[in-house]
């Protein structure tokens, strides 16, 4: 009985681990898939419309220090930028889930490792 607590305790404990990030482990992971990132790149992506109406600037607006708002529902985004937002990127699966989100409403498809690398590592220098 004692063996079995103990066995949930460490799976839990890993569960949790393995959710727990940092914006830079997530930048290293989008490196390791695509190549070094460049902030500059990051922030071009992340002001220039992709073909569609929308930039990532639209709703997160430059810098992406502060809340803003949805530019179609009116609901407040908290700041994008880590320095800013201590919690942003800090959950890979959430962070993937809002990549795929947004880039789709950007791009029209989802962003590669290196788009997501290049605006990551943008972001990380915002201030």
């Amino acid at each position: 009985m004692l063996f079995k607590r103990w066995a949930v305790c460490i799976l839990v404990g890993l569960s949790f681990s393995t959710m727990a990030a940092t914006p830079q482990d997530l930048l290293k992971s989008y490196e390791a898939q695509s190549g070094k990132a460049s902030p500059a790149r990051g922030e071009q992506f992340f002001n220039a419309k992709h073909g569609k109406e929308w930039s990532c600037a639209s709703c997160h607006e430059n810098p992406p220090n502060h809340d803003t708002k949805h530019i179609v529902t009116g609901k407040v985004i908290k700041p994008l930028a880590p320095s800013a937002n201590p919690a942003r990127f800090t959950d890979e699966a959430k962070a993937e889930k809002w990549f795929k989100r947004n880039c789709n409403d950007v791009l029209g498809r989802d962003c590669t490792a290196q788009e997501k690398a290049d605006v990551l590592s943008w972001l990380m220098t915002v201030k």
